[in-house]
């Protein structure tokens, strides 16, 4: 799928005035920054959607940088984040466009950004390691292939799911600091609701 393909999918899909999948930051997120983001910390959001993520990190403080395929979803994030009073630079970019800088950021986000295939995945962990200072946190959250039997999210797609093998292998060049599988119940806006098959990772440049 190239760009202007993403951006009208992904435009289609944004385009209410509810928030799909909803206003609160990731759980996993919340509960993983708290362990190792700080305040000030440069912090960046692959493909942050209508800003519930990077909307929250800024509230913490943070100094944040998002980018999405969507300009719907941006126009969404960008009133989200004024109606937050926090300021976040947001760039209408998918992750082969945006412009990754090296050793700039202390914290990369990428949380349900499972539109990726397996050849796009692994450049985004390339990129994302290349991105990060060193001792820079990668913070990821994602469906297993048990997805595929709960139908509450995610890609319908057996090779955009997550095992903790492939991620091993992905971020073999990372100190992986969290990995872990787990089943639990979403309440992430209408697209991420129910019993959900997840896998959450944290790892060290």
């Amino acid at each position: 799928m190239g760009f202007s393909d993403a951006t009208q999918f992904w435009n289609e899909r944004f385009d209410k005035e509810e928030f799909i999948f909803g206003k609160e930051p990731n759980e996993y997120l919340v509960e993983q920054a708290s362990n190792y983001l700080k305040k000030n910390d440069k912090v960046l959001c692959i493909a942050d959607g209508e800003g519930r993520n990077s909307v929250w990190l800024a509230k913490q403080g943070m100094q944040v940088v998002g980018f999405d395929a969507s300009d719907i979803a941006l126009a969404k994030a960008k009133q989200f984040a004024k109606d937050n009073q926090v300021e976040v630079e947001y760039t209408f970019s998918d992750t082969d466009s945006f412009t990754w800088q090296a050793n700039t950021y202390d914290a990369v986000i990428g949380i349900f950004i499972q539109f990726a295939d397996p050849a796009m995945r692994e450049r985004i962990f390339q990129k994302t390691y290349e991105t990060l200072k060193p001792g820079g946190i990668f913070i990821l959250q994602g469906y297993t292939p048990k997805q595929l039997e709960y139908k509450t999210g995610g890609p319908s797609l057996l090779e955009h799911l997550y095992t903790e093998e492939m991620i091993q292998d992905l971020a073999k060049e990372f100190q992986i600091l969290d990995l872990c599988s787990y089943e639990k119940e979403l309440n992430e806006g209408a697209r991420h609701a129910g019993m959900s098959a997840l896998l959450g990772l944290v790892a060290k440049k």
